[in-house]
């Protein structure tokens, strides 16, 4: 389908031919599920106002809360291309989602993405009862940038004074701006996400490359990984950023993090968007509704070994001490 669709590859497009292409996402994402409340505003950020889109649940409330970070590669999609996903994720988790198109690059480089999206937490905590969230159960996540941005929220929170987020959500999250590892090479080309695409990302998102040693921009360089929020970490098995989206959860386990960590083998980058036209998806998202419920309502009986592992996602979850 998307050889068919045609366009140049990431790397040889300019960005606003890259955002054009981003449209034909749609169509693999599948008819949006309805949920009970779609509401779109704007908060103020640091630098502009906000796009966010609020997705609420059938129920009552308080609802716990999920600020999602959409990926992309800083630089490409918005809040429309990711409306599907993010529709099944609330209903699959009971979240409120609170979906917020940050400013992207290489017009606005690191860290302004990042500013957009603490802006966006800390506005969600503040007008918790604004959108019948309970305000001790707000947390982040994102795929691919959208889980980099994530994880650096979680840390510049915990460093920084707040806000205080409940758990955190990383779907193949890019860790590492240094790519050394193994799947880089072995995943490069032939399975959508290429290597030099992840370079091409990371030259637009970055003012030099020596920001890419800032934890904020790489977190695995950070040094002290403990005290984070409880944290689902999901790789793909045909990935460039398999291996440093995995070894991020080893880390968060090893610092005494709760952490679910799921791989989804024969899957590539980006099938969170896919469920219009792969199973797999829809069996992450599913897969995604469980674990956050299990985080938001028994993470203290996961610190007793911590770190849960599974290797093809799905099915049940074996602890590995």
């Amino acid at each position: 389908m998307m050889a068919e669709a045609g366009g140049k590859p990431i790397g040889d497009a300019t960005a606003a031919e890259a955002r054009a292409g981003a449209w034909e996402w749609e169509k693999y994402a599948g008819v949006p599920e309805p949920v009970a409340q779609v509401v779109n505003r704007f908060i103020p950020g640091p630098t502009a106002d906000l796009p966010i889109r609020i997705y609420t649940p059938e129920g009552r409330g308080p609802f716990p809360a999920l600020v999602m970070f959409h990926g992309s590669g800083w630089v490409i999609s918005n809040i429309d291309h990711a409306d599907a996903p993010h529709r099944a994720l609330a209903n699959r988790s009971g979240c409120v989602v609170v979906a917020v198109n940050y400013q992207k690059a290489p017009e606005h480089k690191f860290p302004v993405a990042l500013d957009d999206c603490h802006a966006t937490a800390q506005w969600v905590i503040r007008n918790a009862a604004l959108l019948n969230v309970d305000p001790a159960c707000v947390g982040v996540g994102g795929d691919s940038a959208g889980g980099n941005l994530a994880t650096a929220l979680c840390i510049r929170s915990r460093d920084h004074g707040g806000p205080p987020l409940a758990f955190q959500l990383l779907i193949y999250p890019a860790t590492d701006h240094s790519l050394a590892y193994p799947s880089m090479v072995e995943n490069a080309e032939g399975y959508l996400l290429t290597s030099a695409a992840i370079r091409w990302f990371w030259a637009q998102y970055l003012e030099r490359p020596e920001d890419g040693l800032n934890p904020l921009a790489s977190p695995m360089l950070c040094k002290d990984l403990s005290g984070l929020p409880p944290a689902i970490v999901v790789t793909a098995e045909f990935d460039p950023l398999r291996d440093e989206g995995e070894a991020y959860a080893d880390r968060l386990a090893a610092a005494g993090v709760p952490t679910i960590k799921r791989r989804y083998d024969g899957m590539v980058h980006a099938f969170f968007w896919m469920s219009g036209c792969v199973q797999r998806s829809r069996q992450l998202i599913d897969d995604l509704g469980a674990d956050i419920r299990t985080l938001l309502g028994t993470s203290e009986a996961l610190t007793g070994h911590n770190y849960h592992q599974v290797p093809g996602g799905g099915g049940p979850q074996e602890p590995t001490h």
